[in-house]
């Protein structure tokens, strides 16, 4: 655990922050990252860029809804049970009050032409931010000039394009070969 202060103070900030992410995260767990990436890593400074990764990475591979799987290892990394409690409802709670708004006025929403545009336009945003952090990570791959890393990211990339692999066993091959072939220090 880091030694962040753990006052109300953080768990408010911790709470605003996961939930302003949460309320954003539209169109799949994966849109999560950059947000996280932009509130965590890069204005608070809680963690790293490879700490993001492997949180999703993990957040991903277990059961439930990846967004809320990574708040609370984010929490716990922060602040250990309560951090992961603040983190779990802060992520909980704006998709539960969307989702009992639209609910309760579904008929409105459903056929509502304004309300289809915005979320057109809301899923074309969370894709450029995807390729954004994608474009990121393979600067970064890219610049270490390590061979395996960017096969890797290749071979996964084409295996689930051009052969649809399924996407949770591409990511158990890439952990098992990291395990396996990625001991040097040199791929940190």
């Amino acid at each position: 655990m880091t030694n962040i202060k753990t006052d109300r103070n953080f768990y408010w900030t911790l709470f605003k922050s996961t939930f302003i992410v949460s309320m954003f995260t539209v169109g799949g767990g994966y849109v999560i990252i950059p947000l996280l990436k932009a509130k965590y890593v890069d204005e608070y400074h809680w963690i790293t860029d490879e700490e993001t990764l492997n949180m999703v990475a993990i957040a991903q591979s277990t059961p439930g809804i990846m967004a809320v799987n990574t708040a609370i290892m984010l929490g716990y990394r922060m602040a250990g049970v309560a951090g992961a409690l603040t983190g779990m409802f802060a992520t909980v709670l704006p998709p539960l009050i969307i989702i009992t708004i639209v609910a309760t006025f579904y008929d409105l929403v459903a056929s509502n032409e304004y309300v289809q545009l915005v979320l057109k336009g809301m899923q074309c945003g969370a894709t450029a931010l995807l390729l954004n952090v994608a474009i990121d990570l393979l600067k970064k791959q890219f610049a270490k000039k390590l061979l395996l890393p960017i096969v890797i990211i290749i071979a996964t990339f084409v295996a689930n394009l051009f052969f649809d692999v399924n996407i949770m066993l591409l990511v158990a091959i890439d952990g098992i070969i990291g395990f396996f072939l990625m001991h040097d220090k040199k791929y940190e």
